[in-house]
């Protein structure tokens, strides 16, 4: 059986990793196409051997572009990849555009299609990847998903594919990536004793002059330092609103360019608690060797199981509701139950499905 494993952004790289290594393990047959959705080659090259992994076996080189054309473009270069490398089971991860066109040409040339973390809803329809992950979900035919809660999902949605409940992968990539974090994650400013880890990019959050100047107010009246590293969506807003300067002059606040995949990992392990509205952290936090707080920068999410397990709280965008609910935070002997995304067999269980088939 042939296995192409399709990527396109970092965090699919990430998601994908434990899979990879595998295959690898295992002697399996399989390419690994990169559609270049996020990064261009030579950066796409660093990454791979930082978390040394094998190169990809085919680089696309798709680009940016509006939604339509990235995922025209994906689309077409992956059946052309599929049909060079004698494709027979295609794997994908996640909600990107990568992900939809994978799937989408995977179907229409007759593989298997399996769907790594499928199952996943926010039901926030102005959200690209909500269309996504519905679409690729349904047009699979095998369906891994990380919980029961996601494989219920499915089921009430009636999909065709089979559905296996098998963990998530990011578990099983914070467990094997900090080990290499350990080795190789280098930082170019002082981190202090204790901090706080600050994430915020959405365009719904940084696009909206109101919400930042609410999320200034959040920083600024934190009794802990902050490690903010600013997206440059977010950087070009805040400089837009005229609300940079306020926020560079945040006593306690350390703005630094945004870090390696290794970096953040040590970042996360370390700090006090997260403030985010990016949807991987609240999954990252749950690991057993990281273990933090997440406190959610938005009005809804596609990971419940991280606030059922209390490693995930959303509190909106309102400064007072923020501030009020880390006050009340700071006063708790806060003790998780066990993370909710598996215990770091989720690359496994899936190699072990596919092997099956």
């Amino acid at each position: 059986m042939k296995i192409a494993v399709v990527v396109g952004t970092r965090p699919e790289i990430i998601k994908m990793s434990p899979i990879i290594r595998e295959l690898e393990e295992r002697g399996k047959d399989y390419d690994i196409i990169h559609t270049g959705q996020h990064y261009d080659h030579e950066v796409s090259e660093i990454f791979f051997e930082e978390l040394e992994l094998p190169e990809p076996d085919r680089y696309l080189g798709v680009g940016s572009g509006s939604q339509g054309e990235q995922t025209g473009n994906a689309l077409i270069g992956l059946e052309k990849a599929f049909e060079e490398l004698d494709t027979q089971t295609v794997l994908v991860q996640g909600d990107t555009n990568t992900v939809l066109a994978g799937a989408l040409a995977g179907i229409k040339m007759g593989l298997n299609v399996g769907h790594v973390e499928a199952g996943l809803r926010s039901y926030d329809y102005r959200m690209p990847e909500e269309y996504n992950r519905r679409l690729t979900d349904h047009a699979s035919n095998l369906l891994f998903a990380p919980t029961e809660n996601s494989a219920e999902i499915l089921r009430s949605e009636s999909v065709w594919g089979d559905i296996h409940v098998t963990g998530n992968t990011v578990i099983d990539a914070c467990l094997q990536n900090m080990e290499i974090a350990e080795r190789k994650a280098e930082f170019d400013f002082e981190l202090p004793d204790e901090y706080v880890l600050v994430t915020a990019h959405r365009a719904e959050n940084v696009d909206d002059k109101e919400i930042l100047k609410g999320l200034l107010n959040v920083f600024e009246n934190l009794d802990t330092p902050q490690i903010y590293p600013i997206h440059p969506r977010a950087e070009k807003m805040f400089k837009e609103f005229d609300l940079y300067d306020r926020l560079k002059n945040i006593e306690g606040m350390k703005l630094v360019e945004p870090q390696g995949y290794l970096e953040f990992l040590v970042l996360m392990r370390d700090c006090e608690y997260i403030l985010t509205d990016s949807g991987g952290i609240q999954e990252e936090a749950t690991a057993p060797n990281i273990k933090k707080k997440v406190f959610v920068l938005r009005k809804s999410t596609e990971r419940p199981e991280a606030v059922e397990a209390d490693f995930a709280e959303i509190v909106g965008t309102d400064d007072e509701e923020i501030l009020h609910r880390i006050k009340e935070f700071n006063k708790e002997n806060w003790d998780p139950k066990e993370g909710p995304y598996g215990k770091g067999d989720a690359g496994k269980k899936i190699v072990d499905i596919i092997c099956e088939q």
